[in-house]
Order: C-alpha cells, then sequence, then structure tokens
C-alpha cells in the first residue's frame, strides 16, 4: 500500500496543476451514477478511463466499501441587518457555537450579532479568527440557515442543491460541507456492495489551502468522528478496506490497527511518505491545486502518479470537485 513516486516532495508548489476554469463542475449530473471514473491501477502504474456504475465490478470478494454518513447542515447564515455573514461551524454547548464570520472586523470581542430576533455575543477569538458566540437561545438553522456551497460554485444555493449536495446515505447531522466521493451513490449501487458507515463531521479545514512553503508546517482542524461498534468489527474482519472519500480515509487513518468504536477527533494530515495502514482502496472526487486533499491522494498513490492522472483528466475533459467527476485509486 503506498507505492510512492521517485521524486517524494515536501514542497506545497509540488502538488500544483493547472486546471482551466469550465472544468469546475458547478452543477451535477442529471443521474448520480453517470459519472465518469478514472481508475489508477498503482501496481502496474496505468489509468483506465471507466464509469462509476462500473464501480461494482473493482471489488475483491471479501473488500468492504467504507462510507461517511454525515449530513451537511444549513449552516450558512446572515444576521438580520444582512451585513454579517456566519457560518456556524460546530455547537460547543448549549446556545454556543463556533463560527466563522465575515467581515470579521465587525465581530469583535463582545460583538452582538442577531439572527431571527435572537441575539449572540462574541465571548472568544480562536487562533484561526473563528468566534464563539453564545446566543441567548437556540437558532433553528433549518429556519435560519442554507447549505454553505463550495465558493468555486460561483453561484447561489438552488433548490436542487437540498437533495444532490447530500448523499443518499446522510443521515448524520453536522457537516458544513458534503463528503463528495459518496455523491455519486444511488441506494442501487450501494445495494450491490458490501459496505458499513463512520462518521466524520466534514468541517472547513479540511479544504483550507496550505499557505506554507513547506507542507509540513501545515496545521489541520480537528473534526469530530464515531466509529460504531458493527463497523469496527466489519472494518477488523475484511481483507481490504475500500474508503469512499478522504473524510473517511482520515478516519481510518487516525486509528490504530485495529480499528477501535468510539468517538473523537482527528487533525490527522496525509501526504507522502505516509504509507496507510487500514486504508487499501480509494474512491474520491477530483481536488483543488496545492490542497490537502490532493497531497492525501499522493499518500497512496505517488506524487508524480497522481499528477499524471490529474494531467490526463484535463486533457479528457473531467469534471472537476465536489460535482464533479471521480477517482478510483486502487
Amino acid at each position: 500500500m503506498g507505492a510512492q513516486a521517485s521524486r517524494m516532495s515536501f514542497r506545497t508548489a509540488d502538488y500544483d496543476f493547472v486546471l482551466p476554469d469550465d472544468l469546475i463542475a458547478r452543477y451535477p449530473l442529471a443521474r448520480r451514477e453517470d459519472s465518469r471514473m478514472l481508475v489508477l491501477h498503482r501496481a502496474e502504474q496505468r489509468i483506465e478511463h471507466r464509469h462509476f456504475v462500473d464501480f461494482p465490478s473493482y471489488l475483491r470478494p471479501d473488500d468492504l466499501v467504507v462510507l461517511n454518513d454525515t449530513r451537511v447542515i444549513p449552516a450558512r447564515v446572515f444576521s438580520d441587518d444582512r451585513r454579517i455573514e456566519l457560518l456556524f461551524l460546530q455547537c460547543l454547548r448549549e446556545h454556543t457555537w463556533e463560527c466563522l464570520v465575515k467581515p470579521g472586523r465587525k465581530m469583535r470581542l463582545g460583538a452582538v450579532v442577531e439572527v431571527r430576533g435572537v441575539p449572540g455575543t462574541v465571548i472568544e477569538i480562536l487562533p484561526e479568527g473563528e468566534r464563539v458566540i453564545a446566543f441567548a437561545s437556540e437558532i433553528d438553522l433549518d429556519a435560519a440557515g442554507e447549505l454553505p456551497l463550495p465558493p468555486y460554485f460561483g453561484r447561489a444555493v438552488e433548490p436542487s442543491d437540498a437533495e444532490r449536495y447530500q448523499t443518499v446515505f446522510a443521515r448524520e447531522q453536522g457537516a458544513v460541507a458534503a463528503p463528495t466521493a459518496g455523491l455519486h451513490f444511488t441506494p442501487e449501487i450501494l445495494s450491490r456492495v458490501p459496505h458499513t458507515f463512520i462518521t466524520l463531521h466534514v468541517g472547513v479545514g479540511t479544504f483550507r489551502g496550505v499557505h506554507e512553503a513547506d507542507l509540513r508546517a501545515h496545521r489541520m482542524h480537528a473534526e469530530r468522528f464515531i466509529v460504531s461498534t458493527e463497523a469496527a468489527a466489519k472494518i477488523n474482519a475484511a481483507a481490504r478496506v475500500l474508503a469512499v472519500g478522504t473524510t473517511t480515509a482520515r478516519v481510518l487513518e487516525s486509528q490504530s490497527r485495529p480499528v477501535q468504536a468510539g468517538s473523537g477527533t482527528t487533525d490527522i494530515f496525509i501526504h507522502p511518505p505516509y504509507e496507510p495502514r487500514n486504508v487499501g482502496a480509494l474512491l474520491t472526487n477530483f481536488h483543488l491545486p496545492q490542497s490537502t486533499l490532493l497531497m492525501l491522494v499522493a499518500a497512496l498513490a505517488g506524487r508524480e502518479f497522481t499528477l499524471a492522472a490529474y494531467a490526463e483528466a484535463v486533457r479528457e475533459r473531467y469534471r472537476f470537485y465536489s460535482y464533479g467527476d471521480c477517482m478510483l485509486v486502487l
């Protein structure tokens, strides 16, 4: 596992690629299962062009597919006067939330913001700029908020996003972004593969850029996860675990072997020359240049092979990012 490219690098700039703007998928396909799938065979350094409907044919008899069943909450909220935009990241305790805010200069310590008539006071500013806001009573996000679509969509939320920016198996409320590799699955395809679910509530840290020239200086934000007793037993019994998405891979790799049931947080940053111990194969979407997600893929497939595959995907006009096509790393 974890075949490395011949020239491993810690330089963030060495995980770059050029993506034409028109390859960013701003809307989903009419049918989830119609996505294309680029297949990377690491042992032979070979690439195949397939479609996601072919995914079950790549599974071995004793494989287990592990998926993230988190559900995106309507976390993007505007203050009643529309002057402040808030992204509700996680509830810390009753009526108290960690939030990203824009513009930050208006949300200093002690500042008050109203959401649907409920006042909230900034009681702490965290090192990365997030605000801890104590509200006077519960905020009904279903009434006040909207899905926080990624900024590269370059558009407002539309009614269809309420369904399509969730996986068909989403059930555990708590994410601020979808685990997008799971968006390709339909109930029918899911029924054809042996699978189990873990939960990782995707936070904003997963998608933050790496701003240091040496990627080893980058620090990930912690995200909350849950592994049930049933899931742990299935994972430990599998001959090979196929992780659906980088979020699932991060949960699995934050564990020793055997995987333990329980809950916790992980801030694991997976990049070359990391050797995965629990993930045997990966289904993932195409990620942003110089992102931690691209670096995770490179830890599995090798940096050079990963970037060669991305160049091939650009040449063949694959669709990129959350509503885009997928890659299967075997």
